[in-house]
Formats: C-alpha cells, sequence, structure tokens
C-alpha cells in the first residue's frame, strides 16, 4: 500500500509516540511520501524517517490508497486538502486536544495499521462545499471545505451586513460579525460555537449561522445541500475575512458576490470498527452527559 502522510508542529513529549508510529510503518513495507513542512518538522525534533519520497506539490502526489494526518482537527483539513480532489481516504491520529475529525489515538497505531492492511475498515463518505466570487477566493485553487465558509468582519467595532439568497429567492439581510454557511460535518465545530444545530453527518443539508447577529429573531437555518446559497457583503471598511476550514483571506468589494454551492467531489474519512459519529458526540463533545445516565 502507498500512505502520504502530513502533520503539524508536535509537542516534545509526542516524538517518541511519532518516532513509534514510522517504525510500524516499516516493519510493515508500507511505502509513503511526506509533506517537505512535515519531514523537516521531523528533522527538527530528531524523528527518523524515510527521507527519500518527500513531496513539495500536490501534484507529486500519486496512487495514493491513504493518508494520514499526525495532529488535530486543522492537520487534518490540510491533509484532506491535498487529497480532496482524488477522494483518497484520509485517517486521523490525533496528537491535538480534542481531535472530533482524528479517531485514532496514537498508542493504537499497530492495530489500526494492520487493520487497514486486512481492508477492516469502512469508508465514510462527507459532502463538502464549494465556493465562487468574482475572483479567485484563494490563489491555489482551494475554492472547497469539509467544515464551512465563514465571511466575518475585520475590525473590532462595525458590524457588516450581509444580505443572503437561497436559489435567487431573497432570503435576509444580516446585521452581524458575520455569517457562515456550514455543512453536517462541519456542524460540530464553528457552527455549534455560534448556537447552530447538530446535524447527522448522512444529512445532505446546509446550515446558515449568523455569527453574533445583532438581532433577537435571527436564527440558524437548515436548506439543501442542493441550494446555491448567494452572499452580498457590504462593510464600512471596504473589506472583510473569508475562511473555508484551515483557509483564511481579507478580501475587497472586488470579489463581488460569493456563491456557496455543493462540492462535486466528497470528502472520504476512514473509519476503523467502533468509531462512529454517535459515540464520537458522547465521547468528545460529552453529549447528554447526566450522572442518571448508566448506559
Amino acid at each position: 500500500m502507498k500512505f502520504a502522510i502530513h502533520g503539524r508542529p508536535f509537542k516534545p513529549e509526542s516524538r517518541e509516540e511519532i518516532q513509534n508510529i514510522f517504525h510500524a510503518l516499516d516493519q510493515r513495507g508500507i511505502f509513503y511520501q511526506i509533506s517537505d513542512t512535515f519531514s523537516n518538522l521531523l528533522k527538527e525534533s530528531g524523528v527518523h524517517h524515510d527521507q527519500s519520497m518527500i513531496f513539495r506539490e500536490k501534484a507529486e502526489l500519486c496512487d495514493l490508497d491513504v493518508a494520514i494526518s499526525l495532529g488535530g482537527d486543522g492537520a487534518f483539513l490540510e491533509t484532506l486538502g491535498m487529497v480532496a480532489r482524488q477522494e483518497t481516504p484520509v485517517l486521523g491520529i490525533n496528537f491535538g486536544r480534542l481531535g472530533f475529525l482524528t479517531d485514532i489515538a496514537p498508542k493504537n497505531i499497530q492495530e489500526t495499521l494492520d487493520k487497514i492492511l486486512r481492508k477492516e475498515y469502512t469508508i465514510d463518505e462527507r459532502i463538502m462545499l464549494h465556493a465562487d466570487g468574482a475572483q479567485p477566493i484563494f490563489p491555489d485553487g482551494m475554492n472547497f471545505a469539509l467544515n464551512e465558509i465563514a465571511i466575518s468582519k475585520t475590525d473590532t467595532s462595525s458590524m457588516i451586513v450581509i444580505h443572503a439568497y437561497i436559489d435567487g429567492e431573497f432570503l435576509n439581510s444580516y446585521w452581524a460579525d458575520g455569517l457562515m454557511v456550514a455543512t453536517p460535518t462541519g456542524s460540530t465545530g464553528y457552527n455549534l460555537s455560534c448556537g447552530g444545530p447538530l446535524v447527522m453527518p448522512i444529512s445532505n443539508d446546509f446550515i446558515i449561522t449568523p455569527i453574533c447577529p445583532h438581532n433577537l429573531f435571527v436564527r440558524p437555518i437548515i436548506v439543501s445541500s442542493q441550494s446555491k446559497i448567494t452572499l452580498k457583503v457590504e462593510s464600512r471598511s471596504n473589506n472583510y475575512l473569508v475562511s473555508m476550514d484551515s483557509r483564511a483571506r481579507i478580501v475587497g468589494d472586488e470579489m463581488g458576490e460569493i456563491t456557496v454551492s455543493l462540492e462535486t467531489f466528497k470528502a472520504k474519512l476512514l473509519k476503523i470498527d467502533g468509531m462512529s459519529f454517535l459515540s464520537t458526540l458522547r465521547n468528545k463533545l460529552k453529549w447528554g452527559e447526566d450522572v442518571r445516565n448508566r448506559i
């Protein structure tokens, strides 16, 4: 099998566990390519690894079976961005904090690799969203997101106004710090922090959630992912922040309308038995925790 590996800076105390991961890969004869940025971090930390297959661009990745992220959800989203268009399954090994998308604890890597080699896993397909403006939102063309697209103000005082339309029909003008469109996967992230609902991953819906709206009667709304959502922004500073997952950029009025729609490809999450959305809700977000519940 052929793996791609990417990660973010890690704590010194994680060095031994990360070294064990590479020992486990070598012992099983698994061929892997490492991102140049992560390889540099490994060298600085003294983690020994095969440096003969380093990739600097996504185009250098080919014929992958699995992509592995080492870190938290941020590392997972970066890894997904490298392989999403090819719909390569991504597995997250959690060296971060909460790690909602990163299911695997480092201590379980040996068992996990053996299950992958025996193909004892499932692929969880998740919808993604796509965004377009009058200009490219991001220069690298990564105009898709697994979690959400968020539009927010860039200064500390004035609100922005976001006029939202669904399939050309006017929805509302949001006077707020910002507005996001989230996927079911993103419903447990920024959307949750802003009072949005949790949505099952199998749902083919988007969630439109205002960020600190200055209105008592504005609430999140769930719309079909088949809808085309158009956003027009008014800002006193003539600019605003656009973020998609782990990427962010300040844009100006020249961006024009931003249109959000369903991406043509899906994210594929590699899942080992026992790792489900509902169990993750209970274990990591403490969903429904109550001293009276004994199950």
